[in-house]
């Protein structure tokens, strides 16, 4: 498989997975009965293609080491993901922090758990 179509697969499969885990925290544990589905997806969306081609096409030019790429790269699409849930859901700073944190280590498990 090309590279780019590892990314689309990386992609699809981020929003399949990270939108019904934020679904769920928003519904349930943050109790937002009023947030709409179709938002929910659209929002979890942005937040993946805002990140995903940064974390796939930008930052390895710049960090060789895997261990520090990965460590590196998925911080900074927890803090940014952070944020696009902070302003799009209007949550609570720690809230938004809280959400991204969850739906990226659920995809990022299903993304390791697939590459071995």
């Amino acid at each position: 498989m090309e590279y780019e179509e590892a990314f689309l697969f990386s992609l699809f499969l981020t929003v399949l997975t990270e939108t019904p885990v934020v679904f769920l925290i928003m519904r349930y544990l943050y109790k937002d009965k009023v947030i709409k589905t179709s938002k929910v997806v659209a929002v979890s969306f942005l937040a993946s293609a805002l990140t995903l081609p940064y974390l796939w096409f930008v930052l390895p030019r710049f960090i060789p080491d895997w261990n520090i790429y990965f460590i590196l790269g998925e911080s900074l699409v927890i803090v940014i993901e952070s944020l696009v849930y902070f302003h799009l859901f209007r949550l609570k700073p720690l809230n938004a922090f809280i959400l991204s944190l969850l739906a990226n280590a659920v995809s990022m498990s299903l993304g390791l758990f697939i590459k071995l």
